[in-house]
């Protein structure tokens, strides 16, 4: 998928859009609003943004888990190369080491990532300090054209940039859960 990025300072417009492009078959799990602002955010009935997808917690665990991996990797083989796993108690405790190594190094990343912006979302934080929102929307190829026509209608969005989008996978899988949860009792 596709994310494009828009900026603007005005919420009811940001209402209009998403209504718009719900209107033309772009699902509310495609679109989200990035703002220091969650209440106003919240008060227009808006898809924000989670505070655990504005930290850069979920990249820096995956970092985290690289680097643990190598590292319970250098334990292990250092530990079979200094012969230490031809004692009794043999590879267990390196293994277990290893393991806690990997844990800590993961945990660790993701409590630095979670101190930090999303990576994704760094660039724009000078705009969120100045008070404005910023949109953005993943779609598919097919429907770019839809989007385009939507934002000639609305003037006071900016273009910021483009990305990658979340996988489709994943979109649709928000997009069947919300149907699952809406046709429960």
């Amino acid at each position: 998928m596709l994310r494009r990025y828009f900026i603007s300072e005005d919420l009811d417009d940001l209402e209009a859009v998403e209504r718009e492009l719900e209107q033309q078959g772009i699902n509310t799990p495609q679109i989200h609003v990035l703002s220091e602002q969650d209440a106003n955010v919240e008060l227009h009935h808006l898809p924000e943004v989670s505070a655990v997808l504005k930290s850069d917690v979920v990249h820096a665990t995956e970092l985290g888990a690289v680097v643990g991996v190598i590292a319970a990797a250098v334990v292990l083989l250092v530990a079979y190369s200094m012969g230490w796993t031809e004692s009794a108690a043999g590879w267990v405790p390196f293994i277990f080491l290893a393991i806690v190594v990997l844990g800590f190094c993961t945990w660790e990343g993701g409590f630095i990532g979670i101190q930090e912006p999303n990576v994704h979302f760094k660039k724009f934080q000078d705009v969120l300090q100045q008070g404005k929102h910023v949109l953005f929307v993943d779609i598919d190829p097919q429907d770019e054209a839809v989007l385009n026509r939507t934002v000639r209608r609305h003037p006071k969005l900016q273009l910021a940039g483009s990305g990658e989008g979340a996988p489709g996978w994943v979109v649709r899988t928000q997009i069947y859960f919300r149907r699952f949860m809406k046709a429960m009792p």
